[in-house]
């Protein structure tokens, strides 16, 4: 239960309070690894099956597969010759591509150190590239379905959300692009799984210092010492931020539902005053595991732009006069460097064919392509006069639809019950959403979207439970039924798909009977 207030709770045995604070798990191990193992080998296949294809520098992948091979070779981000040039030769396996001088890039290294670790693997091209999307949006798919089994206490549940990822068309297409949102989304996701098996860990806690409790706790009631799930969090939250700034969102909401989930830990415990107890023994914690370790995380991912001397700005501050004059140069450049990042990403307003408001995102109002081209007869399996083949950005629509109604679900089942699994997926999706809406001028894509995309997984993973019940109930059967049928029509959803999201050739009439609305063309 997520309880904010200080309201006065009676004191009642120990015995009935264990029950609310810590719900037990569900009694099959084996297939609590097995079923989300499967979801996640399916999701594994269908991300390298044809990976290295197409073989292009699609999209964004111009700034990222560069700037990460460039982490490798100078341990900063550097210039390269005209984009065409360098294009050639990234495809041919060649890195003779660099020009004099840094680059100025607007994204911390994290995301483009981890594409590094494919290309170092197995070298410059387009599977090497890609490799470490693929690898972690697989591993996103088996850290949800854990999460998921966590909170639902059902590794049905728990397996269906992990399903609902591994077969949504934009995270499919960004498991399979070298681009920084897959990476973005991974941290943050990977950050909420390690903050609700420390809900779980902390009310054991709490509940084993129950135990000969005939009352509740007194003053703020006992300590809970190292949290290690939070401080895995808040490492997973500097990743995060470490990748993009987007993820800041998260760390501050998520450091809100910490702390909210320790004062409903408290309250089920007995406090008096749960709020005030865990002012008293959690709020320090908190701000030191989900604030001060994150900031020291993302800072530390600067490393090579410190340690080689070289990168954008590294030496903006050496002979500058200032009054700071204790502070670093290193560190004067390091935060000029900063400032001219925000000051891109605030003025960022050029148009772009792509780009969509997020008024629009939840109802894939309009999608990205990323690659496209019209091969004709003959040609590379064409078998009309003229095909398409297209990686496109776009959810599946079975999902993002369906998750419309699941959050407005969520919505009540919060107010109505004050249910703490609604409340933490409605922040969630709202702290990697509603930020958006702030600047409205700026350029955005629906991939930035991503993020939040687990929430809405959840959401619908969530609202399926609602319409199960409990077991022995008599809507279970058709329940049972109208779920099955829900998740063939996901499935079907995605493969009719597929050809558009991973550069399959189509006749064009087949790929224009995919386009359903025409802003997605």
């Amino acid at each position: 239960m997520v309880a904010t207030s200080a309201a006065r709770a009676p004191r009642t045995p120990a015995t009935t309070r264990r029950a609310p604070l810590l719900p037990p798990l569900p009694g099959d191990r084996a297939w609590g690894w097995l079923g989300p193992g499967l979801v996640t080998l399916l999701a594994a296949y269908l991300r390298f099956d044809r990976l290295a294809l197409p073989r292009a520098v699609i999209f964004d992948e111009t700034y990222y597969a560069k700037d990460a091979l460039a982490l490798l070779r100078f341990g900063h981000e550097r210039a390269t010759v005209d984009v065409a040039r360098a294009n050639a030769a990234l495809l041919a396996g060649r890195d003779d591509i660099w020009a004099s001088g840094p680059a100025f890039v607007v994204h911390p290294p994290v995301g483009k150190w981890m594409i590094a670790v494919g290309e170092q693997l197995f070298g410059v091209g387009s599977f090497g590239w890609r490799f470490s999307a693929a690898l972690v949006g697989s591993l996103s798919v088996l850290v949800l379905a854990r999460t998921a089994r966590r909170m639902t206490r059902s590794t049905l549940l728990g397996s269906a959300a992990g399903l609902l990822l591994a077969l949504d068309g934009l995270h499919f297409v960004h498991s399979r692009i070298a681009m920084l949102d897959i990476f973005v989304m991974f941290w943050i996701v990977a950050a909420f799984g390690c903050l609700v098996v420390d809900r779980d860990t902390g009310r054991a806690r709490l509940a084993a210092a129950l135990e000969g409790q005939a009352a509740g706790f007194d003053r703020g009631g006992p300590r809970l010492g190292v949290r290690w799930w939070r401080v895995g969090a808040g490492a997973c939250l500097g990743l995060a931020l470490g990748t993009k700034w987007s993820a800041a969102f998260y760390v501050v909401a998520f450091a809100a539902l910490a702390f909210a989930w320790d004062v409903g830990a408290r309250r089920a415990a007995g406090s008096r005053a749960p709020l005030r107890a865990a002012l008293r023994r959690d709020a320090l914690p908190v701000v030191l595991a989900l604030g001060l370790l994150p900031a020291t995380v993302y800072v530390a991912s600067w490393g090579g732009w410190f340690a080689t001397g070289g990168g954008w700005d590294r030496q903006w501050a050496d002979g500058r006069t200032t009054s700071w004059p204790f502070v670093p140069a290193a560190l004067r450049s390091w935060w000029h460097y900063h400032a001219e990042i925000y000051h891109f990403h605030i003025t960022l307003e050029a148009k772009h064919p792509y780009e969509s408001s997020p008024f629009g995102w939840l109802a894939l109002v309009r999608p990205v392509s990323y690659f496209y081209t019209s091969p004709r007869l003959g040609h590379l399996g064409c078998t009309a006069d003229t095909c398409a083949r297209e990686v496109l950005a776009i959810g599946t629509p079975a999902i993002w639809w369906a998750a419309i109604p699941a959050l407005v679900a969520m919505a009540w089942l919060w107010v109505s019950r004050r249910d703490w699994r609604a409340a933490a997926v409605l922040v969630g999706v709202g702290a990697g959403w509603l930020p958006w809406f702030a600047t409205p001028g700026r350029t955005m894509f629906l991939f930035y979207a991503l993020p939040m995309l687990p929430f809405l997984v959840l959401a619908v993973t969530l609202g399926i439970g609602m319409l199960l019940g409990s077991p022995g109930t008599r809507r279970r059967r058709w329940a049972a039924a109208a779920t099955g049928a829900y998740l063939v029509v996901v499935v079907l959803n995605f493969f009719y798909l597929y050809p558009v999201l991973a550069a399959r050739v189509l006749p064009y009439a087949q790929w224009r009977a995919r386009m359903w609305l025409s802003s997605w063309i």
